[in-house]
């Protein structure tokens, strides 16, 4: 406690009280932003886009032993990057 009669404790407590109202704009923003629920077709699509992601990781990291030529690398790349650039355009 304070000489001056507590105000450290309100103090706090107005921080406490901010800190909360914060947190709860936050949480509420988050929640306008995130549907609750996503269509069974739209979350299939997702699996079915990660899963090309994965195989496209799977078959570049095979291929680029190390007899891979520059053409080789081209070309895995190219896959690697069509396959990312499909996921992130289901964002939109």
């Amino acid at each position: 406690m304070t000489a001056r009669g507590g105000r450290s404790s309100t103090r706090r407590r107005s921080c406490r009280q901010r800190d909360y109202e914060a947190r709860r704009r936050q949480r509420r923003d988050r929640s306008r932003r995130i549907p609750a629920r996503r269509p069974r077709a739209e979350l299939d699509r997702l699996y079915d886009h990660l899963w090309m992601l994965e195989c496209a990781i799977t078959d570049v990291e095979s291929d680029l032993d190390g007899r891979a030529t520059i053409a080789d690398h081209r070309q895995a790349m190219g896959w690697l990057l069509a396959a990312a650039k499909e996921l992130v355009a289901l964002r939109r």
